[in-house]
This record gives C-alpha cells, sequence and structure tokens, in this order.
C-alpha cells in the first residue's frame, strides 16, 4: 500500500528547517541564513523553483547530517525571493505536497535529494464527514480563544471538503510540538489526521480556557492596581496643589528606614515581607493598622551596636560618691564589676540585685551606674504585674497587641546597651495569665539572652549587652530560680550619722533649690536633722526624712511670700523643728533608766530598720498558766515557750522548785501591741525577764540583746545584726550580746558606733546569764529540798505542765 502512495523520483535541493513544519497548501515566510541552505534556495530558484523542506531533528545543530534530518517532509514552491544587507535571504514559500527523501545525493554545495511525492488516500466516508464537522466547531471555538489565528482561517476551512487538505489548514495553526506537527504530516491517511488533529484541538481548548481564566483574575486584579495607581496620581496631584507634593509616601519612608535600621539579615527579610504584605491591604483596613504598628516597631528598635563604656574607674569612683553618701560596700562591688569590664568587654556581666528597705537609694544607685558607663538609663516597674505578656509581649491577634516591657524601655532608651532597671521584682504576682517570674528566667540569663524572642516581634533581640539591675525590699517572695540568677547586694539601711551627712549634702541643698530659696534665707543646724531624724520619721532609708525637710522649707517660703519683703536669714534649730511640724511623731527609741525586775531590753529587725523591743515579765499566783500578749506571731510564742521550758530545766540553779510553776501565773507582754511581731530572735531576751521576774534579780538597763534559744539553752545566730545594732546606738545602749556565730556581721557596722557599744558574743544561755545578772545567779538547791542535802527532786519527763497562751 505504502508502493501505491508514491510517484516519480524528484531531484531537489532540500533546506533543514528548524522549530517549523511546513504542510502542503500553506504560504509561509522563511528567512534562510545558512551558506549551504542559501546556494540550495539559489539552486532551486534558478531551475522550477521547487525545493524540498524538512525538519531537522536537532535544532541547534547548523551542519545537519542526512539521518539527523526527518524523512518525511512538504516539496514546496518558492514564490518570492528577497536578499537582505547581512547577507541572509527571505524566501516566500507554498507547501505544495508531502514527499519523502528516499536517498540523498553527494553534492558539495548544498543539500540535494531523491524526493518521491506521498498521495493521500483518497475515499471519504460519513465518519470521515462527521469528524470535520466536529473538528470544525472546535476550530471555532479556538478561534474565539485564541488571539493568534485570523478569522478568515475559518471561512476558508468551511470551504474545504477536501479531508486531507482540511486536516493539514488546521495543523497549520495549531501550537503544538514540532514532534506532534511532524506526526500529522508523516500521517498519509486524512481520516486519521482528522482524529489527531482533533484530538490536539481538544487539548487546546482545555489550554487556552485556563488561560482566560487567569487573563481575566490578572485583568480584575489589574484593574484594581490601575484604579489605586489613578487615584493616588490624583492624590499626589491635589497633594502637590496643596505644597505637599514633594513628600514621600508612607510606603517609601517605611521601605528607607528599615535599610537604614541596621537589623540583621533575617529580621530584614522579615520586615519586607510584612511592608510586601502592607502594600497589597486597604490603608483603611483594621489588618493593615496591625501590620504598620508592626513594622514602627521593627525600625524604632535600636538595631546598631550602642556607645561603647566610658570606663574610668576614678571617674565612676567620684560619680558614685557624689551620688551617695556611705554604701561604701556597694560601691566598691560597682567598682569592681566596672574594672572587670574595662579588662574584659567579652565577659557577661552579672545581675546585680539591690535589696533593701525603702528609700535606701536602690533606684537612684542605678542611675549613678548609667552615668558612671556613660549609658541610658531605663528603669521598669514591676510591682503588681501578673500577666505573663507584660514580659514577652502580647501576640498579633488584635489591633492592641504590644510588645513587653523589657523591648518597651530599650525602644524608649534609643539604644542597644542601657542600663535598665527592673523595679520591684519582689511584689511581682501570678494569675491565670501566666507567671512574669517564669518569663523574667530568659531575660535575666547571659546564657540565653542573646536571642530573646518577644512574642509580639517574633524575632529573636539581643539583651546581652543590657545591663540589668533590679530591686526589692524583701527576698523570700522571688522565686529561687530567678534569685539564683541574680547577685543580691544588700541596703541595710542608714544610720544617724549617715543620714545627717545625707542630709546636709543631698537633701537640704536639693529641697532649698526646688522651693525658690537660697542658702541665705534658710540655715538648717545639725541639732535641727537630728531631732527631725529621731522624734519625725522612723525608717531605714531617707524619704520620709526628705518630705519633713521639704515641709519645713514651704513653710518658710510661705513667711518670705506674706512678709513681700526682704527677710533676715531663717536658722532652723532643734527648738523651732517641733514649732514647725508640730508635735513628735515618734518617741525616739529609749533604755530604760534603772535596772527593773521582769524586764529585759531586746532587739529586733523590720523592713525600716531595727527597733528595741522592749520585754515584760510578771510573776503573780495562780494556776499554772501562761500568757502571751503584744501581737505576736507563732515563731515568736514557740520561742517563749522554748523559753519557758529550758527555765523550768534550770530551776535548781535559780532556787525554784521543780513544780514552781503549778502555783503561778506567768504573763509576758511585748508593748505596742498594735504592732505584729514574730521570729525566734527574741528567745534569749524573754528567758532573761522569766529568770529576772522569778529569781527577783533586776537586768541590767543598758544591756541589749538578740538571739535564738534552744531547749539546751544553746544561743543560736539570727539576722539583720546591723539593724539591730543601730536601734541599739540610738537608744543609748553600752552593751549588746549577740550569738558567736554572728560576730563577723559585727565587720558591717560602722567604726562610729563600734567604739560607743561593748559587744559580748555568746554561744550559751549561761553567759547571758553572767553578763545580765553578774555575780547573781548562783547554784543552789531549792528552798523546800534544804531538809534532806544533797538529794534534790527526780524531773519527771513524762510530766506535762499546764499552758495556756491566750
Amino acid at each position: 500500500m505504502e508502493d501505491k502512495s508514491y510517484t516519480d523520483l524528484k531531484i531537489l535541493p532540500l533546506i533543514p528547517l528548524r522549530d517549523i513544519v511546513v504542510f502542503p497548501h500553506m504560504v509561509i515566510p522563511l528567512f534562510v541564513g545558512r551558506e549551504k541552505s542559501v546556494r540550495a534556495v539559489e539552486a532551486a530558484y534558478n531551475l522550477d523553483k521547487k525545493i524540498m523542506l524538512a525538519v531537522q531533528k536537532e535544532a541547534r545543530s547548523n551542519d545537519p547530517f542526512p539521518d539527523e534530518i526527518f524523512k518525511i517532509g512538504t516539496i514546496a514552491e518558492i514564490v518570492q525571493i528577497v536578499k537582505l544587507s547581512d547577507g541572509t535571504i527571505k524566501i516566500l514559500v507554498e507547501g505544495k505536497k508531502r514527499a519523502k527523501v528516499t536517498a540523498f545525493l553527494d553534492n558539495p554545495d548544498f543539500l540535494e535529494a531523491a524526493c518521491a511525492e506521498i498521495e493521500d488516500i483518497r475515499g471519504g466516508s460519513p465518519e470521515t464527514v462527521a469528524l470535520m464537522r466536529a473538528a470544525l466547531s472546535a476550530f471555532e471555538k479556538f478561534l474565539k480563544l485564541s488571539q493568534r489565528v485570523p478569522p478568515e482561517t475559518l471561512l476558508a476551512l468551511a470551504d474545504i471538503n477536501d479531508p486531507g487538505h482540511f486536516a493539514d489548514l488546521i495543523a497549520s495553526h495549531l501550537s503544538v510540538k514540532i514532534e506532534d506537527k511532524q506526526l500529522l504530516l508523516e500521517t498519509p491517511d486524512p481520516r486519521q489526521r482528522i482524529e489527531k488533529v482533533f484530538a490536539m484541538l481538544n487539548s487546546e481548548l482545555e489550554i487556552l480556557d485556563l488561560e482566560k481564566k487567569v487573563r481575566g483574575r490578572v485583568k480584575d486584579q489589574m484593574e484594581q492596581n490601575q484604579k489605586e495607581y489613578y487615584l493616588n496620581e490624583q492624590l499626589r496631584a491635589i497633594q502637590k496643589e496643596l505644597g505637599k507634593g514633594d513628600e514621600k509616601t508612607e510606603i517609601e519612608e517605611l521601605r528607607e528606614k528599615i535599610q537604614n535600621a541596621g537589623m540583621p539579615v533575617d529580621v530584614n527579610k522579615k520586615a519586607l515581607k510584612e511592608l510586601r504584605r502592607l502594600e497589597m491591604m486597604q490603608p483603611m483596613s483594621s489588618e493593615a493598622t496591625v501590620v504598620r504598628n508592626y513594622i514602627d516597631w521593627l525600625v524604632d528598635l535600636p538595631w546598631k551596636p550602642g556607645a561603647a563604656d566610658r570606663l574610668n574607674i576614678k571617674r565612676a569612683g567620684e560619680i558614685l560618691d557624689e551620688d551617695h553618701y556611705g554604701l561604701e560596700k556597694i560601691k566598691e562591688r560597682i567598682l569592681e564589676y566596672l574594672a572587670v569590664r574595662k579588662l574584659s568587654r567579652k565577659m557577661k556581666g552579672p545581675i546585680l540585685c539591690f535589696a533593701g528597705p525603702p528609700g535606701v537609694g536602690k533606684t537612684s544607685l542605678g542611675k549613678s551606674i548609667a552615668r558612671a558607663l556613660g549609658r541610658k538609663f531605663a528603669r521598669v516597674s514591676l510591682g503588681g504585674i501578673r500577666d505573663e505578656a507584660e514580659i514577652r509581649g502580647h501576640r498579633r491577634t488584635y489591633i492592641g497587641s504590644m510588645p513587653g516591657k523589657i523591648i518597651q524601655s530599650i525602644k524608649k532608651a534609643g539604644t542597644r546597651n542601657p542600663v535598665l532597671m527592673l523595679d520591684e521584682i519582689d511584689k511581682m504576682g501570678n494569675d491565670f495569665r501566666g507567671d512574669p517570674a517564669s518569663a523574667l528566667l530568659e531575660v535575666l540569663d547571659p546564657e540565653q539572652n542573646h536571642a530573646f524572642n518577644d512574642h509580639y516581634l517574633e524575632v529573636d533581640y539581643d539583651l546581652s549587652e543590657v545591663v540589668f539591675i533590679t530591686t526589692a525590699n524583701i527576698l523570700y517572695t522571688i522565686p529561687k530560680p530567678l534569685l539564683d540568677r541574680m547577685e543580691v547586694l544588700r541596703l541595710p539601711g542608714y544610720t544617724d550619722f549617715e543620714k545627717v551627712k545625707i542630709s546636709e549634702k543631698f537633701l537640704i541643698p536639693r529641697k532649698i533649690e526646688e522651693h525658690g530659696l537660697s542658702k541665705n534665707k534658710i540655715t538648717f543646724e545639725r541639732s535641727s536633722i537630728e531631732k527631725i531624724i529621731r522624734s519625725y520619721t522612723r525608717e531605714a532609708g531617707v524619704r520620709n526624712l526628705e518630705r519633713e525637710i521639704a515641709a519645713i522649707c514651704r513653710k518658710t517660703a510661705k513667711s518670705v511670700v506674706e512678709k513681700k519683703k526682704r527677710m533676715e536669714r531663717t536658722v532652723i534649730t532643734g527648738k523651732s523643728v517641733q514649732k514647725l511640724l508640730g508635735p513628735s511623731k515618734f518617741n525616739p527609741d529609749r533604755r530604760e533608766e534603772k535596772d527593773e525586775t521582769g524586764a529585759a531590753t531586746g532587739l529586733a529587725w523590720t523592713e525600716v530598720g531595727g527597733e528595741l523591743l522592749a520585754t515584760e515579765v510578771v510573776v503573780t499566783d495562780g494556776k499554772g498558766e501562761l500568757t502571751l500578749t503584744g501581737k505576736l506571731g507563732d515563731v515568736m510564742k514557740e520561742s517563749a515557750r522554748a523559753a519557758f521550758t529550758y527555765v523550768r530545766s534550770i530551776a535548781p540553779r535559780l532556787g525554784l522548785s521543780r513544780n514552781f510553776y503549778k502555783n503561778k501565773d506567768i504573763h509576758i507582754h511585748v508593748p505596742e501591741g498594735a504592732i505584729p511581731k514574730d521570729g525566734p530572735s527574741a528567745g534569749i531576751t524573754l528567758a532573761t525577764a522569766l529568770i529576772s521576774a522569778l529569781a527577783k534579780i533586776p537586768v541590767k538597763h543598758d544591756l541589749a540583746m538578740t538571739g535564738e534559744i534552744t531547749l539546751r539553752g544553746k544561743v543560736l545566730p539570727v539576722g539583720g545584726i546591723k539593724e539591730k545594732v543601730l536601734a541599739a546606738h540610738r537608744g543609748r545602749i553600752s552593751e549588746v550580746i549577740i550569738p558567736k556565730d554572728n560576730e563577723n556581721d559585727l565587720r558591717e557596722i560602722p567604726a562610729n558606733v563600734r567604739k560607743r557599744i561593748k559587744f559580748h558574743a555568746v554561744s550559751k544561755m549561761d553567759e547571758v546569764l553572767d553578763l545580765a545578772f553578774p555575780g547573781k545567779i548562783k547554784d543552789s538547791p531549792p528552798k523546800e529540798d534544804l531538809k534532806n542535802p544533797g538529794k534534790l527532786p527526780e524531773y519527771d519527763r513524762n510530766q506535762n505542765f499546764p499552758l495556756s497562751i491566750n
């Protein structure tokens, strides 16, 4: 059958084509540039204008071999030839017949081949006609969707009755692969060719339909963008008329800020991504507000390295002395910290925690450190915080979201390495919203805070260059893991001497200036300051002292204004203080004026400093009840019971019967009953007062004591020694008993105080009794046992004595 389809052989020049298939009846221009191809065109044009067109298998080959060319091609007629200036020629060809290359001739100038024409199989069945109609309908749809085929093609196609010609015309307009077109060219049966063309048409229709949908979406987006562009151009024109046309748009400003912020690479990518989101949003949408605020936070945060520290140790010491009086141990530790930073810039600094009562200068110490380092100072108040998001920030799920206080403070400081003070860290709480103390664990850990992740920012921020300082009044409310990350520096409070110096050097000059006065109009004598300290304030710090000085300055300023003339200098003396401030608010701590029976002086620690703790015991006839009054806490009540048991155990030494308590009622009272009192440090004081009342021996009136007592009479160490000794100094106590284990704490006592007080370090209650009752306690049997010398009553360990605490 194949042999019948071929006609006589023809010797024709051949042009190998790249990326194009020429079908019979197809008219198309071709550009010819290869030398052999140009010579082949010239030879064909000079003979009968017939030329063989076949597709080469590899388009990149410039000089294809015969086996690299498809054997089935098209015999075409050269209609027109035009020579171009660059040496190439443009020809217009018309396809005539399918042909097969049977052999290539040996021609060195150009490709020449023996070609046999292929005749289409004749005959048209009703099925072929149906296929032609279906293909025509599909081509009509294709024509509507495609923008590359002229509409006249459909009219020409409708007039064609030859199935082969019909299939070739459709195939010439399809955008399919060269291999698929070559397959159509090699199909001699017109019916099979129409089937293949119809299948390709359907595939192209599906692709064109998808392209139409995509173009529709793009068109809508482009129309929206064009609308926005048009409106923005109008807005620019209006702004230009108003004289604001040179201003940058918000997006441009944000992009410029992002470029100049010095962000790390990952943060910069995040910011640019959010900026692209903002560009696509409607400016008035709520989501755009959230994104805009987020970008503002990123660009406003300090990302570039901060200024270098000014590490001059001598100047730092001068600054600390200028701002604070005393606190030598604290100043020394701060200077050590600065010295280490000067020697090792890479060292991860400790987290300092200033712990002490209110008003002792914790916050102002942080400001002084910042001034000594040449850094910015920022303060975060943690008092009352219960939400973990206050530290780590709120997630960006609503319009009011914002970063935590740490990031806010750094932004406010404007530098990446400020001195950041976390104030009142002991007053944080927790509830269902989380535990802020746990969130601080990462912030205050030098091993972790280099990559602190705020929930709002969602990027890492380096906190390792920040100098963190915390403050607290008490330590037991701080969680142990958090406390473990901090170095605690205790500020125990000021002595009266230090308060006088602070007043003269800092408080009085500042208040005189604040109230519009001058040193020529008001002068404070030292006696006036001492009067204010002892009679109008009771505190470890100087905050109330500052208020009272301010009150005197106000009254003086009022006098100046009322007299409306230049007044003479006002000298504030100890006597004039009471006229200005009114009656005394506090009675100074005073010792007993003479030795008293059943009265001993203890020492107590409070958050505002130390105090003298008077203890009274009265023994009366009764039924063996022990009464404790003075608003005592559970620990102090237990100390009283332990002291009473100890006294029972040494009853023979005191000349008492073993059963002395059965017909006696003992009342222990600690005055100032409205003030709660607790703790074990009054143990030896209670025991001394009990022994004094039972043995009827007076206690030395100028002696104060502190220490915990055990049932065996041992004296255990207690806390707050410095504050207690200062209270003894204020109360004119000349001797103080402390536990032996607290002897090292005396180093913290100011030298002028140590000179005026005689200290006794004891480890047993026997030593306390020798000091409180010198030479008056003797080992003697009780009176009822004198009839049987050498025989003491046996102690019944199973006997319980009645004890009623009211």
